[in-house]
């Protein structure tokens, strides 16, 4: 009876053991990833003057401003256009050489005269080593996600995130985005490209059967973590 508790809580430490093993990958992209409606005071009514523009409306904008995003809330359309290419080649080569000899031609009479030509010795050593590494990584990412500005510094720069989420069948996959965009950068229909977004920060993640058959199994994992090989 004993050997069986002892078994079942064996197996139930290898579960916890393995368990604590499924640790979610760190997300990229942290904090909001929308623009939260301000709490402001109720705006005054319009004043009825006749005229079409009206400040105190929402939405309206000055007659000679263009609609580039400038406010928190303000929608920028980012196209991702991410490639990256790196790659390393080492060569080390190294010789090294030693000799030594000692030759008794003649022995002083104060020592014994058993040194002689048989004592004579000649050492010769050598090393030499040749070492090759290489190294690429070629990565392409491309898409298009339309965020809004979460934050507005105070040189004008623009702080925007945004997250896109698709869900099929049984998968889904989660797209999202963060940075600093200068305003300036931004063109006439409010895109970007990722290129010019600075502390820019990218997260593709999906969940479902893709990401499952790319996952180790709990008891893999557990003979994974307490193999010292």
């Amino acid at each position: 009876m004993l050997k069986r508790v002892f078994r079942l809580l064996s197996c139930l430490a290898a579960a916890l053991a393995s368990g604590c093993a499924l640790v979610p990958p760190e997300p990229v992209v942290t904090g909001p990833l929308t623009a939260q409606p301000p709490v402001h005071a109720a705006m005054p009514a319009a004043e009825p003057n006749g005229s079409i523009y009206q400040p105190t409306a929402y939405g309206n904008y000055p007659l000679f401003e263009d609609r580039r995003p400038r406010n928190v809330g303000d929608i920028v359309t980012v196209v991702i256009q991410e490639k990256t290419n790196a790659a390393k080649n080492v060569q080390t080569t190294t010789n090294r050489t030693g000799s030594s000899s000692l030759g008794w031609d003649g022995v002083p009479a104060f020592l014994p005269s058993s040194l002689g030509d048989k004592q004579n010795f000649d050492v010769e050593g050598g090393n030499a080593m040749d070492g090759k590494g290489s190294t690429r990584a070629d990565n392409t990412f491309s898409g298009t996600l339309t965020t809004t500005v979460v934050g507005v510094l105070p040189n004008g720069n623009l702080q925007i995130a945004g997250d896109k989420q698709i869900a099929i069948n049984r998968g889904s996959e989660h797209l999202r985005f963060s940075g600093v965009v200068d305003p300036r950068s931004i063109t006439g229909s409010n895109t970007v490209s990722s290129t010019q977004v600075a502390d820019a920060r990218i997260e593709f993640r999906s969940k479902g059967v893709m990401d499952e058959v790319q996952t180790m199994g709990w008891l893999q994992r557990f003979f994974l973590n307490i193999s010292p090989f």
